[in-house]
């Protein structure tokens, strides 16, 4: 299955929904009775009761009706007006305005009139690999309207690991998740780790196998090429990674150890994904110098393997890239032409984030964090490190000379460091009168690798032309650690709704959730999610199109967003009235053969 390349599944084409009148939202009542607990946004639910004739003949009352919605189906076709009914966590109804015959009962009514009703928005991109499990709460994803997250990143997680592989992709992704200290580890495989997140977590949640750390695992930290036995075993841990419900596997390429691994290899490996009828999604070689290059890279080598492509956070960064948004996309367009499975994931903003141990060239970070921090202790060495950063550009950034000034601390393990967060390595520099790599070195040691970054070098309007792209899909790259984290961990969707939908016109609003539900659906080859159609799973999202906004900044990036008062998982509330239930309705999304 391909992912939709736009417009409508039925034909109709995309009718955008501009001012409420103009869309047929009727303006709310606001002498409407509401919920008991006090209804948001204008929805009001209860017990329906209803007196009916004795002739009347209808089906018993259903667990939920949701009333007079505007539903945006997921298609991009035009929006409707409905009734939707939900049994045993399923779409079994759905009514729409003017088709006359009863109307479908309930045990429980929602009335949503003023509200746009579409399916569940999926994460294409996220890192909440042990947030899930150490949050039940999880209002940053769940208050956005997210029902499934996909997980297992960039290369770097915490399954397949033995007991040294888990000690080690610990202290290399402290700062995307933790150190993990308040988790127990309790899982070695894929399966044991998809078993765990069935126990109940916030929202969905599938699964990538991280290459990164399948090399870990079989070759360990080396720059050098796997042995035939190595690569053997690698095939053996993807294939049972994928058996076990993984959706396909990942690559951080400008991460260690996976950023060691040459193109053959990666097609092997890609081989086995693809025999499962899964997909690659490589973080690739390079954002900055030479991004077209590493697009055209991973497109060559997943057609070589049979494999459909998704790229992660598709950007074109860094100053040598600005205004090249369209040489990606002709790049895009040819290999599709050409008959490629290709599909992409964006978030809507400019900066980037990951750690700041991730700008070290990788050569510094070769056999391991304790290597790393052998060499960064070492003057000669930390010397190189610094003229490779600064005037060579070094691969961890991208090969882009680093700019100071554009990197700001947003996270720090160590409390007793928190005074450099919101500041650029350059300020806090500045403040010391000392030169920034000073600065730089000094955190990277005392924080022992853990801190996190934002990278202010992304291009608006970069952003705007590939979000637009017939296969694209939202992911939010959200990583929910540090003082003060990137904004699109709690923001990614309500900001393409608000934003970019309703301000800016950039896309219809229902050609914008269809990049959030259907297509990233159809990339996951989900055939019960991603549409509001009946037979389908009711994870579904009412939200309110005049408010609809993210209210996480960079100065409060932990703001909720606004306009999203319901959001169901397997049609049970996971949000109501704009508050968090205490439901744990997700559970893992497995490949299924």
């Amino acid at each position: 299955m391909v992912a939709p390349r736009g417009g409508a599944a039925d034909g109709h084409s995309p009718a955008p929904l501009k001012a409420c009148a103009a869309r047929g939202l009727p303006r709310r009542d606001a002498a409407r009775s509401a919920h008991p607990r006090g209804a948001g946004n204008g929805a009001t639910s209860h017990d329906e009761t209803r007196t009916r004739t004795p002739h009347q003949r209808e089906a018993p009352p259903m667990d939920l009706v949701i009333r007079d919605a505007h539903v945006i189906d997921g298609t991009g076709g035009a929006s409707y007006r409905a009734d939707v009914g939900v049994q045993d966590g399923r779409v079994t109804t759905i009514h729409r305005e003017g088709n006359g015959g009863p109307r479908p009962s309930a045990h429980r009514t929602l009335e949503a009139s003023g509200l746009a009703l579409s399916p569940g928005f999926i994460d294409m991109h996220a890192h909440s690999d042990l947030a899930l499990l150490r949050d039940p709460d999880h209002s940053a994803k769940a208050a956005q309207g997210v029902t499934l997250e996909v997980l297992g990143q960039d290369g770097l997680s915490y399954a397949p690991v033995d007991d040294r592989t888990l000690a080690e992709v610990r202290r290399a992704i402290t700062g995307w998740n933790g150190d993990g200290s308040d988790i127990d580890f309790d899982w070695r495989t894929v399966g044991e780790y998809l078993d765990r997140l069935d126990r109940g977590i916030a929202v969905n949640a599938a699964y990538l196998i991280p290459q990164g750390t399948v090399r870990m695992y079989a070759v360990g930290w080396d720059d050098r090429d796997a042995t035939p036995e190595e690569l053997d075993r690698m095939r053996q841990l993807v294939a049972e990674g994928m058996e076990q419900g993984a959706v396909g596997m990942s690559s951080g390429l400008t991460y260690t150890p996976g950023m060691y691994a040459k193109d053959a290899e990666l097609t092997e490996l890609c081989r086995v994904v693809a025999s499962y009828d899964g997909y690659y999604c490589p973080h690739h070689r390079s954002y900055g110098a030479g991004a077209l290059d590493a697009y055209r890279e991973m497109v060559e080598l997943t057609r070589e393997a049979g494999c459909p492509l998704h790229l992660a956070h598709a950007t074109m960064n860094f100053g040598v890239n600005k205004g090249k948004a369209p040489d990606l996309i002709s790049l895009l367009d040819a290999a599709l032409a050409d008959g490629a499975d290709i599909s992409l994931d964006t978030y809507p903003y400019t900066p980037g984030s990951t750690t700041l141990v991730a700008m070290l060239p990788s050569w510094a970070s070769e056999g391991g964090p304790d290597e790393i921090m052998k060499r960064l202790q070492d003057d000669a060495t930390a010397e190189k490190i610094r003229h490779h950063m600064e005037v060579v550009g070094a691969d961890g950034c991208h090969g882009v000379p680093i700019e100071w000034d554009a990197i700001e601390i947003s996270g720090v393990s160590d409390p007793g460091l928190a005074s450099c967060v919101g500041k650029t390595v350059q300020e806090s520099a500045d403040m010391r009168g000392e030169a920034p790599w000073v600065t730089a070195r000094r955190l990277l040691v005392n924080d022992k690798l853990g801190s996190t970054i934002l990278q202010h070098v992304g291009h608006e309007e970069n952003v705007r032309a590939i979000m637009q792209h017939p296969v694209h899909t939202g992911g939010s790259d959200g990583i929910l650690q540090g003082f003060k984290p990137h904004p699109r961990a709690y923001g990614t969707f309500p900001h393409y709704l608000g934003r970019y939908a309703r301000e800016l016109g950039i896309m219809s609003l229902e050609e914008t959730v269809a990049h959030l539900t259907s297509r990233p659906a159809a990339r996951l080859r989900l055939a019960d999610r991603g549409l509001v159609r009946e037979g389908y799973r009711a994870d579904l999202v009412l939200f309110d199109p005049e408010t609809v906004a993210a209210g996480s900044t960079f100065e409060a990036p932990r703001t909720l967003p606004v306009g999203i008062p319901h959001v169901l998982i397997d049609g049970k509330f996971v949000m109501e009235d704009g508050r968090r239930t205490d439901v744990l309705a997700g559970r893992s999304v497995r490949r299924t053969a």
